[in-house]
């Protein structure tokens, strides 16, 4: 860590999507210059433009780019950059990449080697964090990682435990174990999945605490002995064991707990002579007692929600510490400003267990942002979301003089955040903004799980209002075309351009076929004078149209006037109201049904990624929900099991080979009976 006080001139960011831009912002708002790294499919991409200069690292594979070493001190030096900021992510907790930049004469923005190392491991964590005092939860961080020994040790806990990867974090290599039968099993997948998401096998077991909350602290510390904390955020909304809706403060957290919970954070920072940006990550119980669970030696996604509510650029106070400055604020300095809370908006399917989702961004609404509203976002219209990283979009943070305000916020701002083109998390989102034990703050880590059925509803057909305006918007595209062949033409007044549906001796109408979830339908639109009639599933309605100012249909529905956005044309549509994205596709129904089907038995891949296990070969035996294939892409891993008994009749992917969505990955006769 450098001791001069000088800030930096040129910085470069290793790292790419919303965080660099971020990164990019504060950097532009100190006058700092900034160099962006990119691999070969993101050259184009929005944190590229952000920063004054860029380098290329090589091919779209992070191991080839941005977890590159050497290309990243290679970038450092050709553009004269200072410092580097790793982001969160690919190297920021890697001690390998911070001792590579001290040898290069590079400042690494983030804590010294030896605090990297202490926390890299989570059991060593543990046993620096029991003598410093530090609450933990009753658990085995020990060296044996037998089966004998992890199993006695889960039983001697008591189940159900946790098993966890001792490096890393993301909720990669975890699984809850509820029964001795189902350990072995578990362990194995824990085992092997933090083996390929950190090189690391080792495991630690603790007691699984029932509806806790994942409370964390930020803390900072600088070169010259200063220390503080800049209070709590709740993180407990989690799907997959990764945080999606964070907030600050903590809601229903009284003052007492929350001084404890500063003080053991500070003193956990203390433990390892932490200098930089921190979080100490806590699990705490129904009862309030509170326990430690690991230290991120980085920013944390969710930051955003601690600067609402301090006033605080963390991104600022990273790199005055990193150029050797000392806190710019002492404890009794700070203090809390209302509440924010953030929304993780992601390019994932919740219906199908929140599977990422690739595609392009055709169109990109967002909500206004101000005091108020923030959105971190690394993406444009027209971006490609690409299999080989994080499939995260944006993060939508809001601010509130009080916790009620900052919900009723977010509910609308999320109602005006829209993506097509890619099947986004936005819809789940909101319905956890409107549940009525969000708005009261019940919230812990199996909330998702305890609302399910109304967070993650069964499909239901399109209201009539939504296939309104699919047909409304379908009626001005047509209107459109139809105008611009007329000034295109050497006879504009030709009848072949008029739209209106004319027909000789007949009534003017167009039908519009419509398919969702649940089915088919069709909606006639009539023309009249002045508006249409809409034959629709409910019956008939007058309908009037206008565009808003904004871009979105404002329409008058037998008498009720609704505003909708509805976004795409064509093929796809989506129409939004009322918060909620409804997704249609046109259809024509002279072709409807002549898609090719699957032959039963066949199993295929549910998202793009490479195959990482093959359990079984041509001609085995399998049962109902065994394993057979293990896929890994976006930094998730999901296993293809038998969908019945039965004997496999194909395998058509090896381990280390690549599959698309859709991809058949084996097929399996079904067993003969009788």
């Amino acid at each position: 860590m450098t001791q001069s006080t000088g800030m930096f001139d040129k910085v470069l960011i290793a790292n790419r999507g919303e965080i660099a831009c971020r990164i990019a912002r504060s950097c532009a708002a100190m006058g700092v210059r900034t160099v962006a790294v990119y691999s070969d499919v993101d050259v184009d991409a929005a944190h590229v433009a952000a920063c004054d200069e860029a380098r290329r690292l090589g091919p779209a594979a992070a191991s080839e780019s941005y977890l590159d070493i050497g290309k990243i001190l290679e970038a450092a030096r050709d553009s004269g950059a200072e410092a580097i900021h790793p982001g969160y992510g690919f190297l920021s907790e890697n001690a390998r990449f911070a001792e590579a930049c001290a040898e290069a004469g590079v400042v690494f923005i983030g804590p010294p080697v030896p605090a990297i190392k202490s926390m890299g491991s989570k059991s060593a964590a543990k046993a620096i964090m029991a003598e410093a005092g530090v609450p933990l939860v009753p658990g085995y961080y020990g060296e044996d990682q037998s089966l004998e020994r992890l199993e006695s040790e889960a039983r001697a806990i008591g189940f159900p435990v946790l098993i966890k990867a001792s490096a890393g974090g993301g909720g990669k290599g975890m699984r809850r174990v509820d029964e001795a039968g189902k350990f072995a099993e578990a362990l194995a997948a824990a085992k092997r999945e933090a083996k390929g998401a950190f090189g690391d096998d080792h495991v630690l077991i603790e007691r699984c605490l029932i509806a806790p909350r994942h409370i964390e602290v930020q803390v900072f510390a600088d070169t010259h002995g200063n220390v503080v904390h800049l209070f709590e955020r709740d993180c407990s909304i989690q799907r997959r064991h990764q945080k999606i809706v964070e907030e600050a403060p903590a809601p229903h957290l009284d003052p007492q707990r929350r001084e404890e919970m500063g003080r053991a954070a500070v003193a956990a920072a203390q433990a390892i002579g932490y200098v930089g940006a921190g979080t100490v990550e806590f699990i705490a119980d129904t009862d309030g007692r509170f326990y430690f669970m690991e230290m991120n030696t980085r920013l944390q996604v969710e930051h955003p929600v601690t600067e609402f509510i301090t006033r605080q650029d963390l991104v600022e106070w990273q790199l005055e510490v990193a150029a050797g400055r000392a806190l710019p604020l002492r404890q009794n300095e700070l203090a809390i400003h209302g509440h924010a809370m953030e929304a993780r908006i992601y390019a994932e399917d919740p219906a199908r267990d929140f599977l990422p989702a690739i595609g392009r961004i055709e169109d990109l609404r967002l909500p206004e942002s101000g005091p108020n509203v923030r959105i971190d976002i690394g993406v444009r219209a027209g971006d490609a979301v690409s299999v080989h990283y994080d499939p995260m979009i944006a993060k939508l943070i809001v601010w509130d003089q009080n916790r009620s305000g900052a919900v009723k916020r977010l509910q609308r701002a999320l109602g005006r955040f829209r993506v097509q083109g890619v099947v986004t998390n936005v819809d789940f989102l909101a319905r956890v903004a409107r549940q009525p034990e969000f708005a009261e703050g019940k919230v812990h880590t199996g909330f998702i799980e305890e609302h399910r059925a109304h967070l993650l509803p069964e499909p239901q057909a399109s209201p009539d209002e939504v296939l309104a305006f699919a047909a409304l918007s379908e009626l001005q595209r047509i209107d459109r075309e139809g105008l611009e062949r007329a000034q295109e033409s050497n006879d504009p007044y030709s009848p072949w351009h008029v739209t209106s549906g004319w027909r000789l001796n007949s009534d003017n109408f167009h039908a519009f076929h419509f398919r969702d979830a649940v089915g088919d339908t069709q909606v006639v639109a009539h023309y009249g004078d002045e508006n249409y009639r809409l034959d629709l599933p409910g019956g008939t309605v007058e309908a009037r149209v206008s565009q808003t100012a904004a871009g979105d249909l404002r329409a008058v529905l037998g008498g009720k006037q609704i505003t909708a956005t509805v976004l795409g044309s064509g093929e796809r549509i989506t129409v939004v109201l009322d918060g909620l994205a409804y997704e249609l596709e046109r259809y024509n129904p002279l072709t409807a049904g002549m898609e090719a089907a699957l032959p039963a038995g066949t199993l295929t891949a549910p998202m793009p990624g490479t195959v990482t296990h093959v359990y079984v070969a041509e001609g085995e035996a399998v049962e109902e929900g065994q394993a057979l294939m293990v896929l890994e892409a976006m930094k998730m891993e999901h296993t293809i099991a038998a969908n019945g008994a039965g004997v496999v009749a194909k395998v058509n992917f090896a381990a280390g080979e690549t599959v698309s969505e859709g991809a058949e990955l084996l097929s399996i006769e079904a067993a003969v009976t009788g």
